[in-house]
């Protein structure tokens, strides 16, 4: 029935600040980005143009006034990466506040935060 996860939506306080972020310190590109009226914009990236799920940057403040009802609390999203220690190298080269690499017995990870200090978690599939 359900056959992929397309698209995850980062409430974040200022849309060219998430995209800076993403697209500068962590590689990943624009997918799609479209006005949205006068004050919004429909942005998405993702980790190359290749993949298919992307994650929204959506204005919270903006949906907060559209919806008041609406959630825009961080959702937990856990990222993937094949070689663990490059990422965490390169991550931390670019300006990103990364957590201890942790060697677990299912598998290397660590946590890192975006330009509004929401928390994410890389780890290494094996």
């Amino acid at each position: 029935m359900i056959n992929k996860i397309g698209k995850i939506t980062l409430y974040v306080n200022n849309q060219d600040e998430a995209k800076k972020f993403w697209t500068e310190k962590l590689n990943f590109v624009v997918k799609f980005e479209q006005p949205m009226g006068p004050n919004m914009k429909w942005l998405e990236v993702g980790p190359s143009e290749g993949e298919f799920t992307t994650f929204v940057l959506y204005d919270k403040n903006l949906m907060m006034a559209q919806n008041p009802a609406t959630n825009v609390s961080h959702p937990s999203i856990i990222l993937s990466t094949t070689d663990i220690e490059n990422a965490y190298n390169k991550m931390k080269e670019n300006g990103v506040e990364v957590g201890d690499l942790m060697n677990m017995p299912y598998g290397k990870m660590f946590s890192f935060k975006d330009q509004d200090g929401n928390e994410y978690l890389l780890r290494e599939d094996i």
